[in-house]
C-alpha cells in the first residue's frame, strides 16, 4: 500500500448534518499523522468519538477517485473532498474488510466500507454518490499506535 495523502479535520462538515447545510471545517493536509490505538487519529474529528468506534481511521483509494472524476467529467479536484484520512494507491481496500493489516508498522482492523453519502454529489460532482457505491473507502480500527507518513 502506498500512502499518497494524509488528512485530518477538527470538525464534521457532513457527518451529523442531515437536513442542514454542510459545515466549513478545514481538511488539513499532513505529511504525517499519529494513530493512537483504540482512540483514532490525533487531531481528527473522530478521535475518541466512541468506544470501539468502527471508523477510527478511514482509507480511500486514489485510483477510485481518479476513475470517478473521469466518469463524471470532473477535473482539477482533490481526493480530500471525500474527507477520508488516508488516500492510498496500489491496494483494493475492500479486500481488507474483516482482516487485520499493517501499514508502516501500524496495525489496523478493516471493519467495513466507508459508504458514500448524498453529500458526495455536492462535494465532488452530481452522480458521485452513485459512482462510489461499493468503493467508498474503508473504515478501520487502530490496533497499535504509531505514525503514518506520506510516501515520497
Amino acid at each position: 500500500m502506498i500512502i499518497r495523502h494524509l488528512f485530518i479535520s477538527p470538525g464534521h462538515n457532513f457527518f451529523g448534518h442531515h437536513g442542514q447545510a454542510a459545515a466549513e471545517h478545514p481538511l488539513c493536509a499532513m505529511t504525517e499523522i499519529e494513530c493512537v490505538a483504540t482512540h483514532g487519529v490525533r487531531g481528527d474529528r473522530f478521535f475518541d468519538y466512541g468506544d470501539n468506534y468502527k471508523g477510527q481511521i478511514t482509507f480511500f483509494a486514489s485510483e477510485v477517485f481518479d476513475d470517478v472524476c473521469r466518469c463524471l467529467g470532473v477535473q482539477m479536484k482533490s481526493p480530500s473532498l471525500a474527507r477520508r484520512n488516508v488516500v492510498t494507491a496500489g491496494i483494493d481496500l475492500n479486500s481488507l474488510i474483516g482482516k487485520t493489516f499493517t501499514v508502516q508498522g501500524v496495525d489496523f482492523e478493516g471493519i467495513c466500507e466507508c459508504k458514500p453519502c448524498y453529500w458526495m454529489d455536492s462535494a465532488i460532482a452530481p452522480g458521485a454518490e452513485k459512482a462510489l457505491q461499493g468503493r467508498g473507502g474503508l473504515r478501520a480500527r487502530i490496533l497499535s499506535s504509531g505514525r503514518l507518513r506520506v510516501d515520497r
